[in-house]
């Protein structure tokens, strides 16, 4: 749509504001498509009000932030239908730490801890209110007041819901291994998983690990979580026994290291699969393995 006729500076602000406005729909949402859409909405509305209403508003990003937010406040309401759809376990979109040199401002999503997918999955569990009062207040700073008006409930209310949301992630936190010993253990996990070495991979998964992979139904993955080290194990290794072209290798995510699997067939040299990991006390307790395409498209 054509600008013509706006408030120079009030457009400079508005297109600004996207990076922002994607960092936060990313962690609402899961993925960057998802957050992409609704950002462009959210431009929309901009763009579709009248010069006397842009005129009438006094801050911007505000604005900005709270269409956009109610935007995912209404996409998330209609996720858990959308989730029992969905072919096989939903995972969240894992993002490369290195896309943050992006120049692409859809891929400069701020990568920080409140974007690994241990941490996104948490935000999954939330009621939708409760995620927008944690991912506004704790990590973008946005006051209660203006969360409350967002999510249609008073700042004391908002105040709770931020409350019980941290306390959940607090929790998940405090149970996880130092980041040395993450990267340790991924690095053993790696290392089995290239050499086909089963007891080596079973001696850095906890006895009850459970191991979720998305292919969106288009990719070949499990339908159901695989429970338990063995089962867990042999899973990875039969994947891998099947793909002798595929190659290891590590990359940072927010949560530390992550296995990355590529083709290295001639022509091919895709990314197949990311899989990053939970480490508690020194063993991994969850693996996630992220095989579909449309959610790998920022590990090109």
């Amino acid at each position: 749509m054509s600008a013509q006729g706006q408030d120079p500076d009030a457009l400079g602000v508005v297109i600004r504001e996207r990076r922002r406005l994607l960092a936060i729909a990313y962690r609402l949402l899961g993925t960057v498509a998802e957050a992409e859409d609704a950002v462009q909405e959210a431009y929309v509305r901009w763009y579709q009000l009248g010069e006397g209403e842009r005129s009438a508003i006094d801050n911007v990003p505000a604005w900005l932030t709270r269409v956009t937010s109610n935007i995912c406040l209404d996409v998330l309401k209609s996720a858990r239908r959308r989730r029992e759809q969905y072919v096989g376990p939903w995972l969240p979109e894992p993002l490369p730490s290195d896309s943050a040199g992006s120049t692409d401002p859809a891929d400069r999503v701020t990568l920080d801890e409140s974007v690994s997918t241990a941490l996104l999955l948490v935000l999954e569990s939330m009621t939708p209110a409760e995620r927008v009062a944690f991912v506004l207040h704790d990590v973008f700073k946005v006051p209660f007041p203006e969360v409350a008006e967002i999510v249609g409930r008073t700042p004391a209310a908002v105040r709770q819901l931020a409350t019980s949301a941290r306390r959940r992630v607090d929790t998940t936190r405090a149970r996880r291994s130092s980041s040395d010993v993450h990267a340790s253990v991924v690095r053993a996990f790696a290392a089995a998983c290239e050499k086909g070495d089963l007891r080596a991979l079973l001696a850095v998964l906890d006895p009850t690990v459970e191991l979720r992979s998305d292919g969106g139904g288009i990719v070949r993955a499990a339908y159901r979580p695989v429970v338990g080290a063995t089962k867990a194990a042999r899973f990875l290794l039969g994947v891998l026994a099947k793909r002798p072209e595929w190659r290891l290798e590590l990359r940072t995510v927010p949560e530390g290291l992550a296995v990355v699997l590529l083709d290295d067939a001639p022509g091919r040299g895709a990314v197949e699969s990311v899989i990053t990991v939970q480490v508690i006390d020194g063993r991994i307790h969850d693996i996630w393995m992220m095989r579909n395409p449309l959610k790998l498209s920022r590990w090109a």
